[in-house]
């Protein structure tokens, strides 16, 4: 009886294995779709500073701060919420003296620092947009000599993603059906759904233009923005 059963349960490995082997894989059909919102841009961020240089390190930042509290004073009178003014970078470089032309047989010397250069960037928030140019002309005034350029955004980008991401799935799911007709399959059910997306800016207008010019002769245009949205759904299919 003991042999019985032994062989009995040595047997129950086999049966299971032979039953996995014969499971047949799921087929499925895998769409992908772009939705695409167009929506006009209502805040610009314009980003400029202020490079000094000087032997003293002390001197150039002092240099530094004195012309960077004049722009700010003139962002101020522009109206500008203290919130909306934020400092993007603030950088001392010490400036050496170029190597002299020695023999290859002599130890080079230490770098000798002969001056410093300090630059503080600085990116403004901008929600009235009629006032961008403005901006620009009035902190070169004020002193600023580092134009980095501009880029503009929405305060509302979620709601536009998501009717970019609503369309694009509309169009999935109607691509997925078109397929499934035309291959005689019936879709069973949704696996998987992938998103993911983008905003699609203008291009940013040439800094050296900016500078060059007063905002009355530089065309700034906001243009259009474009939030793309992607989905990708992978459906179980199976025979009509």
């Amino acid at each position: 009886m003991r042999s019985l059963w032994l062989l009995i349960l040595l047997a129950v490995p086999v049966v299971t294995l032979a039953h996995d082997e014969t499971t047949s894989p799921t087929s499925t059909l895998t769409v992908s779709e772009t939705g695409i919102v167009p929506h006009a841009p209502d805040t610009a961020f314009v980003m400029f500073g202020l490079e000094t240089a000087s032997k003293s390190l002390a001197d150039a930042q002092k240099r530094n701060g004195t012309v960077m509290s004049k722009v700010m004073d003139r962002l101020r009178d522009l109206q500008i919420e203290k919130e909306r003014i934020q400092t993007s970078s603030f950088t001392v470089s010490p400036q050496y003296r170029p190597p002299s032309n020695r023999p290859t047989d002599v130890s080079p010397a230490s770098p000798e620092i002969i001056g410093y250069v300090v630059s503080n960037m600085v990116t403004v928030e901008i929600r009235a947009l009629d006032k961008v140019g403005t901006v620009i002309e009035e902190v070169l005034k004020a002193g600023a000599n580092s134009f980095q350029g501009l880029h503009w955004g929405l305060r509302e980008e979620q709601s536009v993603r998501l009717s970019a991401l609503k369309q694009a799935a509309a169009k999935a799911r109607e691509k997925a059906s078109v397929l499934s007709d035309g291959l005689n399959v019936k879709l069973a059910r949704i696996l998987s759904v992938t998103e993911g997306g983008q905003m699609i800016r203008p291009p940013m207008p040439m800094a050296r233009m900016a500078m060059e010019a007063s905002a009355g002769d530089v065309p700034i245009s906001s243009g259009e923005l474009k939030i793309e949205a992607t989905v990708t759904l992978v459906y179980e299919i199976a025979p009509k």
